[in-house]
């Protein structure tokens, strides 16, 4: 079967070869497209994130909520805190998100810094 195409101003004689016999067709003619069978895909294994997940007592820390960017850090090791006092402000999605302490006490580590990024469920500062 010859076809005449144009394309941007252009005539073009194309040739087409049918792969099946040709069927007597009445009325409108539609064509549809076969879509091929994937191939079966194995299914991924449970990501392993370093979050910080063996702490021995989770009422001794404040993981982060969000994955985000240290913006500034208001805690210090050695800081004795009240419980809701601001510990720092992370950054995600250019909303600023205020960590609070969830427990009063002291506190014994600050893991990060101003600046860097951390994850969802990282442990940000750990208490006596």
């Amino acid at each position: 079967m010859k076809l005449k195409l144009t394309i941007d101003g252009k005539v073009y004689e194309v040739e087409v070869e049918a792969t099946e016999p040709e069927k007597p067709r009445h009325g409108n003619q539609y064509g549809s497209i076969r879509p091929r069978a994937a191939a079966p895909v194995k299914a991924a294994s449970p990501a392993t994130t370093n979050v910080d997940a063996a702490v021995a007592d989770e009422s001794k820390v404040c993981r982060s909520p969000v994955t985000g960017i240290v913006v500034k850090i208001h805690a210090q090791a050695g800081q004795a805190i009240l419980a809701n006092d601001v510990l720092m402000v992370l950054e995600a999605m250019k909303m600023e998100t205020t960590i609070t302490s969830p427990v009063a006490g002291t506190i014994a580590r600050v893991n990060v810094g101003a600046g860097d990024a951390v994850q969802g469920g990282q442990v940000l500062v750990e208490f006596e």
